[in-house]
């Protein structure tokens, strides 16, 4: 008489994948209340921001239009050197703080004297209004009073720079003011990065007698990929969305200088032309949507490959 084997079979690749798809599944009314909120706050004003941009509205009014805001919005004088702007500070923005924010998190990792203090000295303008760092630093560089180019006359015997009034100088200044404010957020986020290595991998690295740069190159880098991917992403959509910081120092000039595509926006706004202001927010939406939708793609292929 044969018998069959009762030996339960081994799980296949797909019976695993169902397996864990079912343990990270969630009872429906779990997704309810965060769905009501990003409904409400993302998907309705989304929709309707679409709606308005082919309108010429008021408050109490809304006359569809068709194209005619887009084709008034391109056709803005300064939009060119806006876009090129925009870029610009996004771009300057987003490696300021990625190499700078990398480079604190490594000082601030090491055993340092007072590192909790330095550490909350490092976020502390994170914290600050936008506006209020603006309108701090339009004193700080004045260019016949500020204490910064009394300083620099002091050691160079030369009059300061125009920092915020020179066409040159204007938006460079501002990506400076940008970087000191933003990059606290950028280290705390390369801190839990670096702290969440194992120190297994240290400790092979000392054994094997790595200097600290080979630490750094061949360990640190590498397996803090998620927090230098966060903090592109986090820091390129807030350059290419970047208005307060610009108009509390600059408005947008000398001229059209420092002008970025949300400062034209506001201008917009500002002469009455609402349908006009919001078609520049579609084409902004649009402009950050197909930059920073693929750049995460593939930063998140890349970290998968790590």
């Amino acid at each position: 008489m044969s018998t069959t084997s009762t030996r339960p079979k081994a799980p296949t690749r797909a019976s695993r994948a169902t397996a864990r798809h079912v343990d990270r599944s969630y009872p429906l009314w779990f997704y309810v209340p965060g769905g009501l909120v990003y409904l409400i706050l993302f998907i309705v004003p989304t929709i309707m921001s679409f709606y308005f941009a082919f309108t010429r509205w008021t408050l109490f009014k809304a006359t569809f239009i068709g194209f005619d805001n887009f084709v008034l919005f391109f056709n803005e004088p300064g939009l060119i050197g806006s876009l090129r702007n925009t870029l610009v500070y996004g771009v300057l923005t987003s490696v300021s703080k990625v190499v700078l924010g990398m480079l604190l998190a490594v000082v601030l990792s090491s055993p340092l004297i007072a590192r909790g203090y330095l550490r909350s000295v490092t976020f502390f303008p994170v914290l600050v209004s936008s506006v209020g760092v603006g309108l701090t630093f339009q004193v700080l560089l004045d260019p016949f009073h500020g204490p910064v180019n009394a300083v620099w006359s002091a050691i160079t015997g030369a009059d300061g720079p125009r920092w915020l009034t020179d066409p040159k100088l204007a938006l460079y200044s501002v990506v400076g003011i940008d970087v000191w404010k933003g990059v606290g957020l950028a280290t705390l986020i390369y801190i839990a990065g670096i702290a969440a290595i194992p120190n297994e991998y240290f400790e092979a690295a000392r054994v094997d007698g790595a200097s600290s740069w080979q630490i750094f190159r061949n360990v640190i880098l590498p397996l803090s990929f998620p927090a230098t991917s966060t903090v592109i992403i986090l820091s390129l959509i807030g350059g290419l969305r970047s208005f307060d910081l610009i108009w509390s120092t600059t408005q947008g000039g000398p001229g059209f200088a420092s002008d970025v595509i949300a400062s034209v926006i506001y201008k917009q706004y500002q002469a009455g032309f609402y349908g006009l202001s919001t078609a520049g927010n579609v084409v902004l939406f649009l402009v950050v949507t197909a930059i920073v939708y693929p750049l995460s793609r593939w930063l998140n292929s890349r970290e998968a490959v790590l």
